[in-house]
């Protein structure tokens, strides 16, 4: 593959790691504006541009033409566009969806800037290749030159469109187009993630040769003092932002356009993408996890084979059970812990032992088991008790009641988060049924570290579906129906009505057009 020169790539000095920070703090900056009844975004659009429009004569380059400086990346702030009779002549949704479609393309030439550094001064490092095994290039990089290629193709058939015409130009078609690519090469490089970090770590804490040689590259002015790891990420991180891009640009279409079939289909080919991508990853981490799980765990009870392809864990963690003795007048309470490993199909009872291995001594299938809220006033630590029955274990039989607390037993969001964890599973949430449902948005990045606990971005809007007095708050997330837990630190409340509605509305547009595109068929 030859890759062919952009003419956007140097059109801004930032990396994609920065200037991504940049786009999200101005989105976040755009929700609170909405939601304090000021302005929105709109100020941002002039319905009457007064300024003086420059002749460009057709010799002028296209760089020229353009003029992009670093610190300008609206599409109405080009030259050509600014002050001209057609902007004039838009109205602010029209001006709107133009400058969701520029971002995308300005963000895939950021984008590319970044991994070109990434291949050309770290993949392509003589000295860091001469401290890497072939196996350990491979897990690290993995398909990253492959990345770069269909971006570098991705961004040169955006950019021809926008120089047929920079009014109305067009980029969803394009997307559709590559979706195919982004498929062949992002798929197995997500889905590489566990072996990358893992060799990652590995190589930093044992290799103090790596240790140094990337020091010395991450020095680079080249860099802008951004780390390997940062540059690593990326695929991952665009692979998703894409998806929002087009989201973004379907939510402003015309209903019943071209346009909005093709965003449709465009938005739908990457978000399949993604939850292919995210499978590939679970099933992996899921695999891993039972692997070394069954090397810790042994049976007193009938023993049942515990590595299962279509098995995941949950949930797990150490709980206190409470055994009240009802035959003393004082009901005395004695206590013992309990290890909970909740799987998507079953759930097992162990006894912690020393090493970090458990003895289990029951089980059931998950559809017998429910977790309940437990009301009961008793004194000293015993506080934030849950109910857990056990309808049938492996016997058939109906366990009695395990009155239990979560480790530590101070935390009501422990509580709150096994009752949510032992739920039945739940359909998909019809968001205009919570028209008054709290939402929130993200204001900083939370990577989840446990496998009930949700991933944010930033400017993520979270529709709140319940929070304790701890910090934690329980969500969906708007733009793809995720659920988990969070901490409350990284997000800030939406107050406006009007805010929240808006972004209800905007979700089901979504959900209304792939509707309407994909029940043709």
């Amino acid at each position: 593959f030859k890759r062919r020169h952009s003419k956007l790539i140097n059109s801004s000095r930032l990396l994609y790691q920065e200037y991504s920070d940049v786009v999200l703090n101005k989105a976040i900056q755009s929700q609170k504006r909405v939601d304090s009844f000021t302005e929105d975004i709109e100020s941002s659009f002039p319905s009457s541009p007064r300024l003086r429009r420059k002749v460009l004569s057709p010799q002028d380059s296209y760089l020229q033409r353009l003029s992009v400086s670093s610190n300008a990346s609206l599409w109405q702030d080009i030259p050509m566009i600014r002050g001209s009779r057609m902007l004039l002549n838009m109205s602010r949704d029209e001006q709107k969806l133009q400058e969701a479609k520029f971002e995308l393309i300005m963000s895939e030439a950021s984008y590319l800037r970044s991994l070109n550094v990434a291949v050309d001064h770290f993949q392509r490092s003589a000295e860091l290749q001469a401290m890497l095994t072939n196996q350990e290039r491979q897990w690290l990089f993995s398909r990253l030159n492959d990345v770069r290629d269909v971006s570098a193709s991705f961004l040169f058939d955006l950019e021809e469109k926008f120089e047929e015409d920079m009014f109305t130009f067009h980029v969803c078609d394009v997307a559709l187009k590559h979706a195919p690519e982004f498929r062949r090469v992002y798929l197995p490089y997500v889905t590489n993630q566990t072996y990358q970090e893992q060799t990652f770590q590995r190589l930093l804490n044992g290799n103090a040769g790596f240790q140094q040689v990337l020091e010395r590259l991450e020095s680079d002015p080249v860099c802008q003092r951004l780390s390997l790891k940062s540059f690593l990420i990326l695929p991952f991180q665009r692979i998703t932002r894409l998806k929002l891009l087009l989201q973004n640009i379907l939510k402003r279409t015309r209903p019943g356009s071209e346009e909005e079939v093709q965003a449709t289909q465009a938005y739908d080919a990457l978000e399949t993408l993604i939850k292919d991508c995210n499978e590939n990853v679970q099933r992996m981490k899921s695999t891993e996890e039972l692997i070394y799980l069954s090397q810790k765990i042994e049976f007193e009870c009938k023993i049942f084979p515990l590595i299962s392809q279509s098995r995941r864990l949950v949930k797990c963690g150490e709980l206190t059970a409470l055994d009240f003795n009802t035959l003393s007048p004082k009901w005395k309470v004695t206590t013992r812990p309990i290890y909970l490993h909740l799987f998507n199909d079953c759930l097992l009872l162990s006894r912690p032992k020393e090493g970090g291995r458990f003895v289990v001594f029951d089980h059931a299938a998950f559809s017998d088991v429910r977790g309940e809220k437990c009301e009961m006033k008793l004194h000293g630590t015993n506080k934030n008790v849950f109910r857990l029955f056990l309808l049938q274990n492996y016997q058939g039989k109906n366990r009695d009641t395990v009155r239990a607390q979560g480790y530590p037993h101070y935390i009501l969001s422990e509580k709150l988060r096994w009752i949510s964890a032992l739920a039945p599973p739940r359909g998909e949430l019809d968001l205009l049924e919570c028209p008054d449902a709290p939402q929130v948005q993200c204001i900083k990045t939370y990577k989840a570290r446990e496998n009930d606990e949700l991933a944010l971005e930033k400017a993520d809007i979270i529709m709140v579906m319940q929070y304790s007095n701890d910090g934690w708050m329980e969500g969906v997330k708007l733009s793809d129906r995720e659920r988990g837990w969070f901490p409350s630190e990284h997000v800030e409340h939406i107050s406006s009505k009007h805010a929240r509605q808006k972004n209800l509305k905007e979700e089901q547009r979504v959900k209304n057009a792939k509707q309407q595109v994909f029940c043709k068929k």
